[in-house]
C-alpha cells in the first residue's frame, strides 16, 4: 500500500532530483579554517572539519540544495564555525541576492526605529553572552553558543567569497536577516505606535495540516509558506552537526541531523518546517497579535528571539513535550506562532500484518504571545478528528482572547474566528477526501477563489484569492475594494508546499514545490514577474521570470 502510494506520486507528478553538485570542505591549518572546493567527491580531505554538496537549481526546479556534514572528530566550536563558513562561501551569490530582495531597503525612512532595534540587539546579545559565560556546561546555553558561532562563520565564509567591498556583510547583517521573522513585531514593540498597524490584525504567514488517514495507514505532516514573492530564492537544506550535549559529554544531541526548507543566509528555516533525527517533525504558522499592550513585555534581557530558541529546541528535544518546554524558555514575544510538533516515534502505521498504533505525545501544539505560552498534547484530538489544521489563528481560547481575537471578530467579522475563517472551512472539507499523498498535496495547493463560496467576502469583486490554502494576493484586482489589506492586491501569497510522511521522514525527505500555486482549469495562471504590475516596484534579483515548477522529492546524496 505504502509503496504503491510513493510510486504513484513519482510517476504522476514528481521528479526525483539528483543534480551535479559542487563539493566544498573545510580543514584546519596553522590555526585557521581553510576552505576548498572541488567537482570530485573523492578529493574531499579525510581530515575535514565540514563537507558539503551544493547545487543551485532555482531556474530549473525553484530550489537550490545544500547538504552539510561536520566531523565528530572535531571540537563542537570548530564544527559550528566550519559549518557556517562553508555555507557562507558556497552560497555567497544567493545570499547577496536575497539580501537585496529582503533587507537592503528595510531601514529607508526608518532610521529611528532601526536605531532602536540595533540598541535592543546589542543589549540582547550582551545578555546571551553573559548567560553563556555563566553556564558553560548547561546544554541550553551551550547549544545557543554554537548557534551564534555558526552565524559568525557564515559571515566570514560569505565575505571570503566576496570580492566587491560594497557587497560585504557583517555578522550583525546576518543576524538581521536571520531575525526577519521577529523583525516586524520587534519594531512594533519598540516604536509603540499609537494606532495598531494593520499587519497586527492577522499573521498572514502560512498554512499547515497534519493528517492521519482514517485507517491509520499513514500520517502526513505538511506546511505551505505564505510570504512576499520577493522571498522566493529558496534552499532545501540538510545539516548533520555532530555536537555534544555539553563540552564534557560525549553524547550527541538528539537533533544532530535535520532537513528543512530555508533561504540563503538563514541557518534555520523561518518557514518553519523541520524533519529531525529525534523523530520529530516541527512546523508552525504565524498567529496575529493585535493586543498592542502585550508588546510592552518584549525586553532585551531575559529573552531570546524566536529564530534562535526554535533551533535550540530542535537540537535538544527528545519528544514533543520536551520541545515545548525548551521552546518556552526565554520567550521573546516576537514572531508569535502556533507550532505543531509531530513525534513519529509515537506512530506505527497500519499494515496487512499490524493494525497500527498511536501513543500519547504524538502531536503537541504550542502557541506564543508576548509574556504567554500555552501548549497541550492534542493526540487524542487528532485521533478523533483525523486532522489538525493551522492557519494563523490561535487554537487555544485563552491565547485567542489575549491576542485580540474577540476584538478582531467584533470589528471585522467571521473571517477572524477560529472556526469561521474561510481556511477553517476549506481545511475541514478538503481533509475529508485525503486518501493518499497525492490528495494531500492537492489540498496544500488548493485555490479556487472565483468559484468557491468559502472565498466570498465583502469585497469588490466579491471574493479574494487569499481565501484559500494557497493564497495568491497578486490575482486580486489592484482597483478592487477590500475591508482590510490582507484580502487585497499585494506581492504576497503561498510560495511553496512541503509534505512528509512516516516513510519519507526516515530518509529526511519531503515532497516539495517552490512557486505560487497555479491551476489553469480554474483560471489560476502561473506567477510571472514580467506580467505582474508590481514587478518593477519589487526587488527580485536572481529570480526566474516564470514560476511554474514541478513538485520534487530530493534525494540527499550522503543520506
Amino acid at each position: 500500500m505504502i509503496l504503491y502510494i510513493k510510486c504513484s506520486i513519482l510517476l504522476l507528478f514528481c521528479l526525483f532530483l539528483r543534480c551535479e553538485s559542487k563539493y566544498g570542505f573545510v580543514t584546519w591549518s596553522n590555526g585557521e579554517a581553510v576552505i576548498s572546493t572541488t567537482e570530485n567527491y573523492n578529493e574531499i580531505s579525510k581530515l575535514h572539519l565540514a563537507r558539503a554538496t551544493y547545487s543551485n537549481e532555482i531556474n530549473d526546479t525553484g530550489w537550490a540544495f545544500l547538504e552539510l556534514h561536520t566531523s565528530a572528530d572535531s571540537s563542537d566550536e570548530k564544527q559550528a564555525y566550519a559549518a557556517g563558513y562553508l555555507e557562507g562561501y558556497l552560497t555567497r551569490d544567493l545570499i547577496w541576492m536575497h539580501w537585496q530582495n529582503m533587507l537592503k531597503g528595510y531601514c529607508y525612512n526608518k532610521t529611528e526605529i532601526c536605531g532602536l532595534i540595533e540598541d535592543f540587539v546589542d543589549k540582547n546579545e550582551d545578555y546571551i553572552a553573559s548567560m553563556i559565560y555563566a553556564n558553560p556546561v548547561d546544554p541550553y546555553w551551550y547549544q545557543m553558543k554554537l548557534y551564534y558561532i555558526q552565524i559568525e562563520g557564515l559571515a566570514v565564509g560569505y565575505n571570503q567569497a566576496t570580492s566587491d567591498a560594497y557587497e560585504w556583510l557583517t555578522v550583525r547583517d546576518l543576524i538581521w536577516i536571520n531575525m526577519l521573522g521577529d523583525l516586524d513585531e520587534l519594531a512594533i514593540a519598540l516604536s509603540a505606535p499609537k494606532e495598531n498597524p494593520e499587519g497586527l490584525l492577522f499573521g498572514e504567514h502560512c498554512s499547515g495540516l497534519v493528517k492521519l488517514l482514517p485507517d491509520w495507514s499513514e500520517l502526513y505532516t505538511s506546511h505551505v509558506t505564505w510570504n512576499s514573492y520577493q522571498s522566493m530564492l529558496r534552499i532545501q537544506k540538510t545539516y548533520v552537526l555532530n555536537y555534544r550535549l555539553t563540552p564534557n559529554d560525549n553524547k550527541l544531541i538528539p537533533g544532530r541531523k535535520m532537513a528543512f526548507s530555508s533561504y540563503p543566509a538563514f541557518v534555520q528555516s523561518t518557514d518553519d518546517f523541520y524533519i529531525i533525527s529525534s523523530g520529530l517533525v516541527a512546523a508552525e504558522t504565524t498567529i496575529g497579535n493585535s493586543n498592542r499592550t502585550l508588546f510592552e513585555l518584549v525586553q532585551p534581557f531575559g529573552q531570546i528571539l524566536e529564530y534562535a530558541r526554535a533551533m535550540v529546541a530542535n537540537r535538544l528535544a527528545r519528544d514533543g513535550k520536551e520541545w515545548v518546554e525548551i521552546f518556552r524558555r526565554h520567550n521573546s514575544g516576537t514572531y508569535n506562532n502556533q507550532w505543531y510538533i509531530v513525534n513519529y516515534n509515537k506512530f506505527k502505521a497500519k499494515t496487512e500484518q499490524s493494525p497500527g498504533s498511536i501513543k500519547p505525545g504524538l502531536l503537541w501544539v504550542v502557541e506564543q504571545l508576548p509574556g504567554y505560552t500555552e501548549a497541550a498534547d492534542l493526540t487524542e484530538h487528532l485521533k478523533q478528528t483525523t486532522y489538525f489544521p493551522s492557519y494563523n489563528i490561535p487554537y487555544f481560547p485563552r491565547m485567542f482572547n489575549l491576542s485580540g481575537g474577540n476584538m478582531r471578530v467584533a470589528m471585522y467579522g467571521d473571517w477572524f474566528g477560529y472556526h469561521t475563517n474561510p481556511r477553517a472551512k476549506i481545511f475541514k472539507d478538503l481533509q475529508a477526501d485525503v486518501r493518499n499523498a497525492r490528495d494531500m498535496f492537492g489540498a496544500l495547493r488548493y485555490n479556487d477563489f472565483r468559484r468557491d463560496p468559502r472565498a466570498r467576502c465583502a469585497c469588490a469583486p466579491p471574493y479574494s484569492a487569499v481565501n484559500a490554502v494557497a493564497a495568491r494576493n497578486d490575482l486580486n484586482p489592484a482597483n478592487g475594494t477590500y475591508p482590510f489589506r490582507a484580502l487585497g492586491h499585494r506581492s504576497h501569497g503561498a510560495t511553496d508546499a512541503k509534505l512528509t510522511s512516516s516513510v519519507l521522514r526516515t530518509r529526511y525527505q519531503f515532497l516539495a514545490v517552490s512557486s505560487p500555486t497555479h491551476h489553469l482549469t480554474w483560471g489560476i495562471p502561473p506567477f510571472q514577474w514580467s506580467k505582474f504590475d508590481m514587478g518593477p516596484l519589487v526587488s527580485h534579483v536572481g529570480h526566474p521570470d516564470l514560476w511554474m515548477f514541478t513538485p520534487i522529492l530530493h534525494r540527499w546524496e550522503w543520506g
